[in-house]
This record gives structure tokens, C-alpha cells and sequence, in this order.
């Protein structure tokens, strides 16, 4: 009867072991598949720019420097070599494409042409979509790194090597919080 018990008790352990170790590998894949849907909408984003960049220039006069801006940005992302780097240069694309549409506000025939308002249109989808998916990647990496820290999961994770993944963050110099001012010399004028 004692052999039947600590067998049934060493078949539960194993179980449960067999579930924890599961239960990590799981968070471990979701983290990289929320990082994969954030991969696909900034190649999306880069296959989009090239048009944009082209509809820009066919209205003759624009803004060089910022085009051949949008332009490094565009293969510094594409050449990134970690999640890190390619956030990075993805953050400040964003800025650029940004200026590029406030450039766009100075010719109104650009404004009006279809072309560019669709390519705006997916541009902001885009970026819509990439927030997104940091949102899905920081929340699958808290579940993740969670499973990581706390007992008994710990044991397992810190046994067979699991390594805890790095929340994508907002820079410093987008924290800050403008400045609205309504005085005279402000807006209301």
C-alpha cells in the first residue's frame, strides 16, 4: 500500500512539474509572437514609406533632409539586430513620418491627391496597429517575467534557463509633458 501511494505521489510531482515546465515554455512563446506581430507592422510600415516618400516627390518641391531622414530610419530599422534597436529607430521613424505628413500641410495639391491620403490612411493604421501590438508585447512579457520571479515557477525557470525578456519602453524625451499655454503671446491669441 506505502509503494502505491509514493508511486501515485511521484506520478503527481512529475505532473506537475511536466505543467510547470509547459506553463513557461507557453509564456516564453507568447512574449516572442507578440514580438513577431510588432516585427510585421514595422516591415509593413517600411514597405509602405518607399511610396509615400515617392508620392511626396512627385509635388516637386519638399523637404529633402527630411526625406533622406525618413529614408536612413526606414533601413536602420530594417537592419536593426535586437528588439532594442529596432524600437529605437522605430521611435524616431515614427517622428519623422510625422514631419513628413506636417510637410505635406504645405502643399495643398499633395493633400488632395488620393494617393497620398490612402498612403496616409495606412500609415496611420499602421502605427495605430504598432502601439498596439507594444501594448500585447509588454503585456505578455509582464505575464512571462511574473511566472519567472514567483514560487515555485522560479525553481524551474532558474533550473532550465529561462531568461526573463525586456519590456519595450517609451524614451525619456516622449515622457515629457507639453506645455499648453492660452496667454497672450499663446495659443488664444
Amino acid at each position: 500500500m506505502a509503494f502505491i501511494v509514493s508511486l501515485i505521489i511521484l506520478v503527481v510531482l512529475v505532473a506537475w512539474g511536466i505543467g510547470m515546465y509547459n506553463g513557461l515554455v507557453r509564456s516564453r512563446m507568447h512574449t516572442e509572437e507578440a514580438w513577431s506581430q510588432i516585427d510585421v507592422q514595422l516591415k509593413r510600415r517600411n514597405d509602405l514609406i518607399p511610396n509615400l516618400i515617392e508620392t511626396v516627390k512627385g509635388y516637386g518641391r519638399y523637404e529633402q533632409e527630411t526625406l533622406e531622414k525618413v529614408i536612413k530610419l526606414r533601413n536602420q530599422v530594417a537592419s536593426a539586430s535586437n528588439p532594442t534597436e529596432k524600437m529605437a529607430a522605430s521611435d524616431e521613424l515614427t517622428r519623422q513620418v510625422s514631419g513628413l505628413m506636417a510637410v505635406a500641410e504645405a502643399y495643398p495639391d499633395l493633400k488632395a491627391s488620393a494617393n497620398y491620403t490612402k498612403l496616409q490612411e495606412e500609415l496611420t493604421n499602421t502605427e495605430n496597429k504598432i502601439a498596439y501590438s507594444r501594448q500585447l508585447f509588454n503585456s505578455t512579457t509582464g505575464n512571462y517575467n511574473a511566472k519567472l520571479q514567483t514560487f515555485p515557477s522560479n525553481l524551474f525557470a532558474k533550473f532550465f534557463g529561462f531568461q526573463p525578456s525586456i519590456f519595450l519602453a517609451i524614451p525619456e524625451e516622449e515622457k515629457v509633458v507639453p506645455k499648453v499655454d492660452f496667454g497672450p503671446n499663446g495659443l488664444g491669441d
